[in-house]
Order: C-alpha cells, then sequence, then structure tokens
C-alpha cells in the first residue's frame, strides 16, 4: 500500500466513524422529535385503534341492554376496556416510543398538583350547573352498608384501571399515531395541537356513550383530556398523564365515601 493509500484511509475513518455516531444519534431521538420507535406509528394503527375501540363499545352496549344488573355493568365495563387493550397490546408490540414509559419524580408532582386542580374546577363547575353550592357527592348503600361489588365498581376500576387503559389509549396509542403523522407533514407544533384537540374530543365522546353528558360533565372531561394530552406532548412521557387522570378519579371517590359517611 502506498503511503497516498494510507493517507486515504486515514482520511475516511474519522468520516465513517461521524457517519456511524449520526445514525446511533438518529436511533436516540425521542418520539416526539420524529425518532425511529415511532415510524411504523401511522393510519393503520389508528384505523386498527379505532376499529377495535367501536367493537369493545358496542358490545359494551349489547352486554348492559341484555344484562342490566351489576354483574352485566361489569362485563360491559370489560368489553370496552378489551376494545382499548387490543390497540395497546398492538402498538407496543410494533415498538415503544423512546421517553413514552419513564417516571420521573416530577411526574407524580404533576399527577398530584393537576388532579387535585382539575377536581376543584369541576367542583366549581358542578356548582355553576346547579346555581348553587351542591352537598357532597354519595354513594347508594343496601341497609346503610356499601354494595359488596363497590371496591371493584367503584374504586379499583375508577382509581386504577379506568386511568391507565383510558389514558394509554389516547394519550399514548392514539396521540402518539395521530401526532408522528401531522408532524412528517406539519411540524412538531403544529402536529401537537392537533394530536391534543383530537385525542380531547375522542376522549369526551367515549364519556357521552353511556348516556348524554351535562355541560359541566363535558366542560370537565375537556379539561381533563387537555390537561393529560398536553402532559404526555410537553414531557413526552405519559406517567403524568395517567396519575393526573388517577388522582382526579379518586379525589371524587374520597368525597363520595365521605358524604356517603355523612349521610
Amino acid at each position: 500500500m502506498t503511503s497516498s493509500d494510507t493517507a486515504a484511509c486515514e482520511v475516511a475513518a474519522p468520516d465513517e466513524k461521524g457517519a456511524s455516531r449520526g445514525r446511533a444519534r438518529s436511533r436516540r431521538r425521542l418520539w416526539f422529535e420524529g425518532g425511529s420507535s415511532v415510524q411504523r406509528w401511522g393510519y393503520d394503527l389508528l384505523g386498527w385503534a379505532m376499529i377495535s375501540f367501536a367493537i369493545g363499545t358496542l358490545a359494551s352496549a349489547a352486554i348492559h341492554a341484555a344484562a342490566p344488573t351489576p354483574a352485566g355493568r361489569t362485563l360491559a365495563a370489560v368489553a370496552v376496556w378489551a376494545g382499548m387493550l387490543a390497540p395497546i397490546v398492538l402498538a407496543l408490540r410494533r415498538s415503544r416510543p423512546r421517553g413514552l414509559l419513564r417516571l420521573r419524580g416530577v411526574d407524580i408532582l404533576y399527577g398530584v398538583v393537576l388532579g387535585v386542580s382539575l377536581r376543584v374546577c369541576q367542583g366549581w363547575l358542578d356548582q355553576a350547573a346547579a346555581g348553587g353550592v351542591t352537598p357532597f357527592p354519595a354513594y347508594p348503600t343496601i341497609d346503610g352498608a356499601l354494595p359488596a361489588s363497590w371496591w371493584f365498581g367503584d374504586l379499583l376500576a375508577p382509581v386504577v384501571i379506568s386511568p391507565v387503559l383510558e389514558e394509554f389509549f389516547f394519550r399514548a396509542v392514539l396521540l402518539i399515531a395521530i401526532y408522528s403523522v401531522a408532524r412528517r407533514a406539519l411540524g412538531g407544533a403544529v402536529a401537537g395541537f392537533v394530536a391534543v384537540i383530537t385525542t380531547t374530543g375522542l376522549f369526551v365522546v367515549a364519556h357521552t356513550l353511556s348516556g348524554a353528558l351535562a355541560w359541566d360533565d363535558a366542560a370537565a372531561y375537556t379539561l381533563v383530556g387537555l390537561t393529560c394530552g398536553l402532559l404526555v406532548v410537553l414531557t413526552g412521557r405519559i406517567w403524568g398523564a395517567v396519575l393526573t387522570h388517577a388522582i382526579f378519579n379518586a379525589s371524587w371517590v374520597a368525597l363520595a365515601t365521605v358524604g356517603t359517611l355523612l349521610a
């Protein structure tokens, strides 16, 4: 090998290393930066997610109509959860958006502060709708005691199961898929706006399927959807949204428990 060949190799080696480092940095980009972890999150995933949710919702309505009992209501809820769980599993098996599942201490703070704040706002909306101060909510009792199904239907389901599934479905699967599609055409800022507004609307519509919502309930769900959606877009993580939703629901459970004890 001549000296010129050796020099060419010495010049090419740094270039190859630089290209390799560039590819590595590209692979490490977070999901909201357009990294490779969401390249397969597109229209097909959105379509399957909506089909699955529609099937779960229709199955839930059929079960509720056929068996309007506590057991029937539980099965109806399970049908909706299954409709959300299937696309969550499909999406995460396809790829895991980089950074989405990280948990930071500040996410816990977000959850507590924002969850309680949203419940306070919901109380103000409730009072505005009622035209005055409203009493504590309360659970129906049987001979002065809570029904046996209370721990599942009124505690575990709204505080743990629903917040996790709803946030992963609406704010992880749908929001990230919409954001990823829109970002390629519109840029990050516009994509974030479109994703948050769209998933908030779907979130509110989903909660009207069990019955018409009063304006104050619709406004409260809108605030929850906007807050959780913005948390995911601005932090890139899902757990702040999950905890916010869980604290929001848990605060109502706490108020209703106190109201039941005082009744």
